[in-house]
């Protein structure tokens, strides 16, 4: 049910999200001029692609955003499922945010490189922001279901 507000809200976080599987999110440079490049998969050389640091961690929380935010566009009529999962999820997209700052943190300190954030990093606050807000509008819907079940 594409036309309920909720589910734009779902669409946008989800496509959000998918688009950080293309993205790069930050830029590493060291002191040798050395370009690296950190994604969701992890830490690679620019130039070479080859990849230096693999990012399990970071690849299976970003599945499971996706998946919950694809899953959740289809729940429109377990309202109540459908708060509780996304309410999960906005926990998971801050984790995610917390452990990409804290590997690129950790890799900056390790080459001693300068840190230059890409657009695609902010990207799990505003899904999340527009996971919270489907999240409001599913409790709208489901206070006015639940008004209109005591009128009869």
């Amino acid at each position: 049910m594409i036309q309920r507000i909720q589910s734009l809200y779902f669409l946008l976080a989800l496509a959000l999200m998918v688009s950080i599987f293309f993205l790069p999110l930050a830029q590493l440079l060291d002191n040798a001029q050395i370009s690296y490049i950190y994604s969701f998969r992890g830490l690679m050389i620019e130039e070479s692609e080859e990849m230096l640091y693999h990012s399990i961690p970071t690849i299976i929380l970003l599945s499971v955003i996706v998946l919950i935010s694809f899953v959740s566009i289809f729940l429109f009529k377990k309202r109540v499922l459908q708060m509780r999962l996304n309410s999960f999820n906005i926990f998971i997209m801050v984790g995610y945010i917390g452990l990409n700052y804290y590997y690129i943190q950790n890799f900056q300190k390790q080459l001693d490189a300068i840190v230059s954030y890409k657009l695609p990093m902010i990207f799990p606050l505003l899904a999340a922001i527009l996971t919270y807000l489907a999240i409001r509008a599913i409790g709208k819907d489901e206070a006015l279901i639940r008004s209109m079940d005591r009128i009869r």
